[in-house]
């Protein structure tokens, strides 16, 4: 069997993921791998036969996406010839994690595509939604990496068909400790800004890692780094909590480690927004972006909060297992 697994470049959670879900497909087939969009910090250990432009959101340094470079990025015509490249059609079985190449080649192909992913479990109606409406939000995530068969990972299991996260192997076996400190991953912030929010709470130790920043440097008591998967890792299972987006991956991550969370949301992300409501929905704090008026709330979670208890066994061959029975 033939099997394309087609993964969304923007962001790091995607591939963490894919490193546990490539060797599953690998047992039940011959494997070729896309990987399109920008954005990310990670490398995949496989040979990626499919490297494409696709569509990638850009992280700016406002609390969101910077449209101006994502539209300037984006080329439709590159878009429209990767599409009709892709040969779809050689393959048994797609899967696609919110990637959108694949998935359009095969709806225009009129070809059964798997979607795999945090943004199709976030559209499942039994999943917590935030209480303002976001029409046009939702249409795009809805559009963007269209699939016919659903399948979704999402912080508890809302559904049959949503699975808790995927965590990999890496982090299932770091050391867990707590030294005191807290580690802070916000990518579309600017550096300066959250240092100056975060010196405010000068009795804490801040470990910011940062994409916009080449250079490692040190205020008062926060200190900034690029960002590192390794040192990142070692920082979180060595804090108190942490204060991050509220994507999917690295929320998931703090969680399973029994680490207090704190989220922001990027502004104009749907999904991020959906992911805080059902965060907050399980009890985890959140705030809407690190305006003045929200660090009473950043006190209030130092001095008070507490881990969520989840429970997050590695499902990963029985997901995989199940996907390929119900697909072919």
């Amino acid at each position: 069997m033939k099997i394309l697994y087609a993964i969304q470049g923007t962001g790091n959670g995607h591939l963490t993921r894919a490193l546990e879900v490539i060797p599953a497909l690998q047992r039940h087939g011959e494997l070729d791998l896309l990987v399109s969009g920008c954005q990310v910090d990670l490398s995949l250990p496989y040979p990626v036969k499919y490297r494409l432009n696709g569509l990638s959101f850009i992280f700016g340094k406002n609390g969101g996406v910077d449209f101006y470079r994502t539209i300037a990025q984006a080329s439709s015509r590159s878009f429209y010839k990767e599409i009709h490249r892709l040969p779809v059609r050689d393959y048994d079985l797609v899967i696609s994690d919110f990637e959108p190449i694949s998935a359009w080649a095969c709806l225009l192909a009129k070809k059964h595509c798997v979607g795999l992913s945090n943004q199709v479990a976030v559209l499942n109606q039994n999943v917590p939604k935030p209480k303002e409406a976001d029409p046009m939000g939702k249409f795009i995530l809805k559009n963007y990496a269209p699939t016919t068969a659903p399948y979704g990972f999402h912080f508890a299991r809302f559904d049959d068909t949503i699975f808790t996260p995927i965590v990999r192997k890496q982090v299932r076996q770091l050391q867990v400790s707590n030294q005191g400190h807290y580690t802070v991953y916000l990518p579309a912030h600017d550096d300066h800004k959250i240092v100056n929010r975060l010196t405010r709470f000068r009795h804490v130790e801040w470990h910011v890692f940062s994409k916009h920043n080449k250079q490692a440097f040190q205020l008062d008591n926060v200190s900034v780094q690029p960002i590192q998967n390794d040192l990142f890792l070692q920082s979180m299972a060595a804090s108190a909590g942490v204060l991050c987006a509220a994507g999917f991956g690295t929320p998931s991550e703090v969680l399973y480690l029994q680490k207090k969370l704190l989220v922001v949301p990027m502004k104009n992300q749907f999904e991020q927004v959906c992911n805080a409501a059902a965060l907050q929905h399980m009890g985890v704090a959140t705030i809407k972006s690190l305006k003045k008026k929200h660090l009473p709330r950043i006190h209030e979670w130092l001095e008070h909060a507490a881990p969520i208890q989840v429970d997050y066994p590695d499902e990963t061959d029985a997901i995989v297992q199940r996907i390929v029975q119900e697909n072919t």
